[in-house]
């Protein structure tokens, strides 16, 4: 059997030094914010060469305290992919905000800079693109577009831990960036955890104040807050694994170019590498028109795939209200229908990667029309 990815690796590979983490935060008596979240916020800011980092429950949570932090009210729009997880919608409504969904780039499925413009409003009031897969979206156009509106930029980079545009880690092109600590990401907890990056001072104060019941003194409550702040035990724990999170990613990179390498003439599409910028490979997504029976074949031969996302964030019986029929965004529908996730990560080794190179092209080989 060849996993999906092997969660549980992370952990075997750095036990020592992860039991020592832990034992010394349950040795401090604090087990609620403290010195440990402290120290990984500083930490993780400097990873992200931004100002500040804000250690908050999860990443659902990061996402709509950035926005909170924005003032984004009820009535206000927020454009978002119409290719991605559900929970980038679900932090504009969280808002009371409307999401206005736009269509991926064609080469990478993440939220197509050239099509934003078309879709502002007088109501507009942030953008919040997806750092898809690991690979950052091209922000200089998007940006620009942003700034000449008057608009905020909110980073989803849960996929994206320590990726780099145009050199530059990405933490704080935008006014602020979210992120998600779940346990199969790059930089993964062993829990739920996040955090939001900035360099707006401001921002990142009305972060703190919001993940902490609206509070910075307690019984003092200057907003309607939330209670959503990272657990020190992992805090500590992500200490220990930021450390090796370059070579992690460096690991996931040679597993990705292995498999650009070995698919090419297989009939699947690949995944662009664009020059601005280095991504992190969180997934390997490949596109295909026969997609489940490539699935299925996969998991005949003890392969595991996953698929991100089978069903876009518009056809969702969550977002029926919103009125959207399917072919409403036929570019998101499709890459819904055609996307699979090979197996990937920092404790793939080679020959794993070259048995999923040979299935998909004992797949291809009668079908070399597709």
């Amino acid at each position: 059997m060849i996993p999906f990815l092997d969660v549980r690796a992370s952990y075997l590979e750095l036990r020592e030094r992860i039991d020592e983490a832990v034992a010394r935060v349950l040795a401090s008596g604090t087990y609620v914010l403290g010195e440990e979240v402290e120290a990984f916020e500083h930490e993780w800011a400097a990873h992200c060469e931004a100002r500040f980092a804000v250690g908050v429950g999860n990443g659902l949570d990061a996402l709509k305290l950035a926005l909170h932090a924005f003032s984004i009210v009820p009535g206000d729009e927020v454009i978002v992919p119409a290719h991605t997880y559900i929970a980038t919608w679900l932090a504009a409504s969280d808002c009371g905000a409307v999401p206005v969904p736009v269509e991926p780039s064609p080469e990478t499925g993440s939220l197509d800079p050239a099509r934003v413009e078309a879709a502002i409003t007088p109501r507009t009031r942030a953008i919040l693109p997806v750092h898809l897969y690991g690979l950052p979206v091209d922000l200089d156009p998007l940006l620009e577009v942003a700034r000449a509106h008057g608009l905020r930029v909110l980073e989803d980079a849960a996929q994206a831990h320590g990726a780099r545009y145009k050199g530059r880690r990405i933490g704080a092109h935008g006014d602020a960036v979210a992120w998600s600590f779940y346990p199969g990401k790059n930089l993964g907890a062993f829990g739920d955890g996040g955090a939001v990056t900035t360099n707006d001072a401001e921002i990142a104060d009305r972060v703190r104040v919001l993940r902490n019941y609206g509070s910075r003194e307690k019984y003092r409550n200057e907003a309607r807050g939330a209670n959503s702040r990272l657990d020190p035990i992992q805090a500590a724990a992500l200490r220990v694994k930021l450390t090796v999170l370059d070579d992690w990613n460096a690991r996931r990179a040679r597993v990705a170019a292995q498999y650009l390498d070995s698919l090419r003439g297989t009939g699947l599409g690949l995944p662009p590498v664009p020059a601005y910028a280095d991504a992190v490979w969180h997934l390997f997504v490949v596109r295909h028109a026969r997609r489940d029976a490539l699935r299925r074949h996969l998991a005949a031969r003890g392969i595991a795939t996953l698929i991100h996302y089978p069903v876009p964030p518009h056809l969702q019986p969550a977002y029926r209200d919103l009125g959207f029929d399917r072919g409403t965004f036929p570019l998101a529908e499709r890459w819904a229908d055609e996307v699979l996730s090979l197996p990937m990560g920092p404790h793939l080794d080679t020959q794993a990667a070259a048995a999923v190179v040979d299935a998909i092209a004992e797949f291809a080989a009668p079908h070399e029309e597709d």
